[in-house]
């Protein structure tokens, strides 16, 4: 009984090898493929991080990464490759210039505008009322007034 136990825990050892990750993501594949989107639609990684099993982009591109890098392309020319073929949408981020400036400075400058708006809302609650100036023989009316509406009570 102890003996199948041990053979059946080598079995399963030995199948959960099988099931690791992929050999194809070497430190080199991952020096270009984070610069590089998953267009699998399923996830929203990169080429090097996609842990998809048998992902029908990132396990081609992989296999693209170490051909480009055998003929000894430069890892920017294996981007720009990529880029020539999918389009920008292949980029894991978007560029810094044109359109794609605004997705990143819109965060900062709403952000930026929030807190101004917070900052004048606050002062503005904080700012003492101006109440207009009494008129002494308003006041004096209202004070007669209210002398002779106490003596009626007693």
């Amino acid at each position: 009984m102890r003996r199948s136990r041990v053979s059946l825990l080598l079995v399963a050892a030995a199948l959960c090898l099988g099931q690791s990750g992929s050999q194809l993501v070497t430190p080199e594949i991952r020096r270009v493929g984070v610069h590089l989107g998953c267009l699998c639609g399923s996830c929203k990684n990169t080429v090097a991080d996609c842990a998809m099993l048998e992902c029908h982009y990132s396990k081609p591109a992989r296999m693209k990464i170490i051909a480009m890098q055998k003929e000894g392309r430069a890892d920017q020319a294996i981007v720009d490759q990529f880029v020539k073929d999918e389009g920008r949408r292949a980029l894991a981020v978007p560029p810094a210039e044109g359109f794609h400036l605004l997705a990143w400075i819109a965060p900062f400058a709403v952000i930026g505008a929030g807190l101004v708006l917070i900052w004048w809302f606050v002062r503005r609650l904080r700012r003492p009322s101006e109440t207009p100036a009494l008129d002494a023989r308003v006041l004096d009316r209202y004070r007669e007034q209210i002398d002779r509406d106490i003596s009626q009570l007693d």
